[in-house]
């Protein structure tokens, strides 16, 4: 049985991708955070009691700012597989938390990677290794965007992401690792944060429909973006791993929207028009714009056997329908007489 560790498993894309290698056959061990409430709702539906010893999901208190930490996780998990996805991963947040963004994104990456070469010396297996890059690398650069693309970044995030990017690039050269870099262009779904655009979006579309929302605000309309489905996406990481040389590969869908398209989308499919209901503030510009990101995955596809199954509109759909059955849910509950938490209705 094949053990991979996954730093981010709370996080979007971690549950998808363990939910994946645990159809996989894989026993997988997850990165938490210590935190004074519970932060693993997205995969709450993956966990089984530690004592049962059909359970192949085990989870570690750790952090990408603590490199003892994780080199004592590597000596006790000992994977053969470590896909690094955590991060501070929210581009205007990035703006606010500089340092701390740089921290994680960037100099948590060099730790990993270090705490792995170390621990690759006394592996009885191979071990390969995942970096997380981000479509947020290109920044202002002319679209499309491929692997040959120069770098451009517009953020503090972007730019923490392309030094983890080259620092995976110098660690696979420099001591024959297999590392491979995916730049993964945006990528959604009904797990997506609530403070990300589309999920904002289809949150407040919910809560407007049932009532419980008048409003929705937000920032750049005209931000064009590759949008597809997350749970696409972390079969194209898998893959990267199993080819015979690391490599570097742009997993997007070849498809470019504006933040207006996808508004439009959804709303026409609750029959609604968004204009009615979005008002522009100025807090959720960012101070430097990325105006176009559309991803070129050949290589993806010809090297990896990899293309994204769900569409844009496909994917807006599972997002909405998602969110009014969470409205709907809530509205029932407040009809009763109960206040509940955003957080609480969401997740629950």
């Amino acid at each position: 049985m094949k053990r991979a560790l996954i730093t981010g498993i709370t996080g979007q894309d971690g549950s998808y991708l363990a939910e994946f290698l645990l159809a996989k056959g894989y026993e997988v061990h997850g990165v938490i955070r210590r935190a004074s409430t519970f932060n693993t709702t997205r995969i709450d539906h993956l966990y089984s009691d530690p004592h049962d010893p059909e359970t192949r999901l085990f989870l570690h208190y750790g952090d990408l700012s603590d490199a003892s930490g994780l080199r004592h996780i590597l000596a006790r998990v000992r994977p053969v597989e470590i896909y690094n996805l955590a991060a501070q991963s929210h581009v205007k947040v990035s703006f606010d938390q500089p340092e701390y963004t740089a921290d994680i994104v960037a100099t948590g990456t060099l730790r990993l990677l270090e705490a792995t070469r170390e621990y690759i010396a006394t592996a009885e297996e191979p071990v390969r290794f995942y970096q997380a890059g981000s479509s947020e690398m290109y920044g202002s650069a002319p679209a499309p965007q491929s692997e040959a693309t120069p770098f451009a970044p517009r953020s503090p995030y972007a730019v923490g992401k392309v030094a983890g990017y080259w620092f995976a690039v110098n660690y696979r050269e420099a001591y024959d690792m297999f590392v491979s870099n995916g730049i993964l262009f945006n990528h959604e779904s009904p797990r997506r944060g609530e403070t990300f655009v589309t999920r904002k979006i289809t949150r407040a579309l919910g809560r407007i429909k049932c009532g419980l929302q008048d409003r929705l605000f937000l920032g750049n309309l005209d931000a064009k973006r590759d949008w597809g489905f997350a749970g696409d996406y972390v079969e194209a990481m898998w893959l990267m791993l199993q080819q015979d040389e690391p490599g570097d590969y742009v997993v997007a869908t070849g498809e470019t929207y504006s933040v207006r398209d996808f508004l439009t989308t959804a709303f026409e499919s609750a029959d609604m028009n968004w204009e009615d209901y979005v008002r522009i503030d100025e807090r959720y510009f960012r101070p430097t714009e990325v105006d176009v990101l559309l991803g070129d995955p050949s290589r993806a596809k010809s090297a990896l056997g990899w293309s994204p199954k769900v569409d844009f509109k496909s994917l807006v759909g599972m997002m909405v329908e998602h969110d009014l059955e969470l409205a709907q849910r809530e509205r029932t509950l407040v009809d009763a007489g109960h206040k509940i938490s955003l957080d609480g209705i969401a997740n629950g």
